[in-house]
């Protein structure tokens, strides 16, 4: 799949400027969901440093809390990748935002797609990186990759999405919004 393919099959999100809703008792957040133009294109993931306070040592989307100054979801996503793995804000080509996704840990997260050219250079800050890495585009599209499993988290019995990849354990929300990308690339609904 090319950047032109790419493009037309997520043609239809909204504006990522769009601004987030109020996210009531939620904290609102944003990510940075970021495809990679190598060939074939891939998505950029991070493992979370172990020392930092919330979702220590799990993968996620580069991204974080909306601050006040963030004029939109997209700004803060970029804000924080910037952060994070000191990527340059000019080389995202942002397309649009998947669907809002609620946490069981109280956020709101407005994950916002971005396509970023294949070697672009990045430099992980270590007090909030462990490792950054990729998710192919073969597993992101295959249907029966995502798993549904049940497990007990915080002390109670819940249900949540795996993605499959030999290092790493990608769950949760991250695997939430991977579904729902893959969903929008293949053209299919829930």
């Amino acid at each position: 799949m090319d950047e032109a393919s790419l493009r037309a099959r997520l043609a239809g999100l909204p504006a990522a400027t769009a601004p987030a809703r109020d996210p009531g008792e939620l904290v609102g957040a944003a990510v940075l969901v970021p495809i990679l133009l190598s060939c074939p294109p891939q998505i950029l993931l991070t493992r979370r440093s172990e020392s930092l306070a919330r979702h220590a040592g799990q993968v996620s989307f580069p991204g974080g809390r909306i601050e006040r100054g963030d004029a939109s979801p997209a700004a803060a996503a970029l804000r924080e990748a910037e952060e994070e793995l000191a990527l340059d804000p000019a080389r995202v080509t942002l397309l649009g935002q998947l669907p809002e996704h609620a946490t069981g840990t109280g956020f709101l997260i407005t994950p916002v797609v971005g396509l970023l050219p294949d070697n672009v250079p990045l430099a992980p800050a270590p007090e909030e990186v462990a490792a950054v890495f990729t998710l192919s585009f073969t597993t992101l599209l295959d249907p029966a990759a995502p798993q549904r499993r049940q497990g007990l988290r915080s002390g109670l019995l819940r249900e949540y999405w795996v993605w499959p990849h030999p290092e790493q354990e990608i769950w949760g929300a991250t695997a939430a919004i991977l579904l729902r990308l893959a969903q929008a690339l293949r053209g299919t609904a829930n």
